[in-house]
């Protein structure tokens, strides 16, 4: 649709251009289940666009800048952090719901809050946090994503958290974790997730997959040897038209045939995608809700080149004796700082030590720790355990 230059886009021209090109799969901002707290539509801005925006603007989301990913923010400059994997996430996203005509602005909203709740030092600070909170529940990053959109995000007078819409939250609750725990009874549990929401589980794997095959490269923690060894970079470098890597261009090699490897997954699953939706039969968004099963997915061939790639990692990167050295060290960090709370909780910051009394201190403590970037971590357990050091 062509719109004369300086002629007025509104929201209801926004949902015009929805209706004239997205799928009958997709989500539509236009029939959301709206938010916890009722607010005026913006005059033009659609509603999941107003999801990401709110998003991007977020204390948490800057936070992400100084979250380790698998490299500590101190070990390099070029190494991804939380915030640069969210971002790709997001690019891959949106490359995948714009070729299968879904929602744009509700699959970048998802990608974009995917890991706002995610501890310092990755997967070790979520792993001793679960560990802590046991006997409460546990601790999980998508629950407590969810829980610093809904509740901990303060940026506005009338409500607290971010108030987004019902579909972003069900897609950050039911981004690969299971459908048991309270929290996703509001998210009808028994129904599928939207597409937007099925595929940044891929997006998300895709991304981290790849960078970390990248940065364990760049680090010298794996090596070409290894790699070369994977069905998946084999059939990139075919694709490519790299016979051999030489030392004088392994970086821009390397680059390209991880590049090659990014396009051949995100293509194969637009492609299966598509295929399954035919097979299945599926007509519209309704249809996606209620099939029973997630329709977003790999082909054979590639999840098996996939789950090759994934197990290798675990074994040869997140195995690797640095990042393990380095995860004793962040759990010796976060659980001292965890103890130190629960014995002395007048030295948590003043506006936690308000919510004690109205809620489980140990749950306060991991709402805290939780949103800590690496570094401050490491301070603050220095502050409270060195004699010398400044408070």
């Amino acid at each position: 649709m062509m719109m004369e230059c300086g002629k007025k886009i509104d929201r209801d021209y926004l949902h015009q251009c929805e209706d004239e090109l997205l799928s009958p799969l997709a989500s539509r901002s236009k029939f959301t289940k709206g938010r916890q707290y009722p607010e005026q539509p913006h005059p033009y801005r659609a509603e999941f666009q107003r999801d990401r925006e709110r998003i991007i603007h977020s204390r948490a989301f800057r936070r992400l800048e100084y979250k380790t990913q698998v490299f500590v923010n101190h070990e390099g400059d070029h190494y991804r952090t939380r915030l640069t994997h969210t971002i790709e996430v997001a690019q891959i996203a949106r490359s995948i719901a714009r070729a299968l005509r879904l929602n744009e602005d509700l699959a970048e909203s998802i990608a974009l809050a995917h890991d706002l709740g995610h501890t310092p030092f990755g997967h070790t600070g979520e792993n001793v946090l679960n560990d802590l909170l046991k006997d409460e529940g546990g601790f999980e990053h998508n629950r407590q994503s969810l829980r610093v959109v809904e509740v901990l995000e303060e940026r506005y007078l009338e409500f607290p958290g971010l108030n987004l819409t019902w579909e972003t939250r069900e897609g950050i609750i039911k981004h690969s974790s299971a459908y048991d725990h309270p929290e996703v009874l509001e998210f009808e549990p028994k129904e599928m997730p939207s597409l937007e929401a099925q595929i940044i589980d891929y997006a998300d794997e895709i991304a981290y997959n790849n960078h970390d095959l990248d940065d364990g490269l760049s680090s010298g923690m794996l090596n070409l040897e290894q790699v070369s060894s994977l069905t998946i970079w084999e059939r990139a470098m075919q694709i490519s038209g790299i016979k051999a890597i030489c030392q004088d261009e392994k970086k821009l090699a390397v680059s390209k045939i991880i590049r090659t490897i990014i396009n051949m997954l995100v293509t194969d699953l637009i492609h299966t995608t598509a295929e399954t939706v035919g097979e299945m039969g599926l007509l519209d968004y309704r249809d996606v809700r209620t099939c029973g099963r997630r329709v977003v997915g790999f082909s054979d061939e590639i999840a098996a080149m996939n789950n090759e790639l994934k197990d290798f990692l675990r074994t040869h990167l997140y195995r690797h004796y640095r990042v393990v050295r380095m995860g004793i060290k962040a759990e010796k960090v976060l659980r001292e700082l965890f103890e130190i709370y629960v014995e002395y909780p007048e030295a948590l910051p003043v506006d936690y030590q308000r919510r004690i009394g109205n809620e489980s201190l140990k749950r306060i403590i991991a709402d805290y720790i939780a949103g800590m970037t690496d570094r401050y971590a490491m301070e603050e357990h220095q502050r409270l355990t060195d004699p010398m050091m400044r408070s």
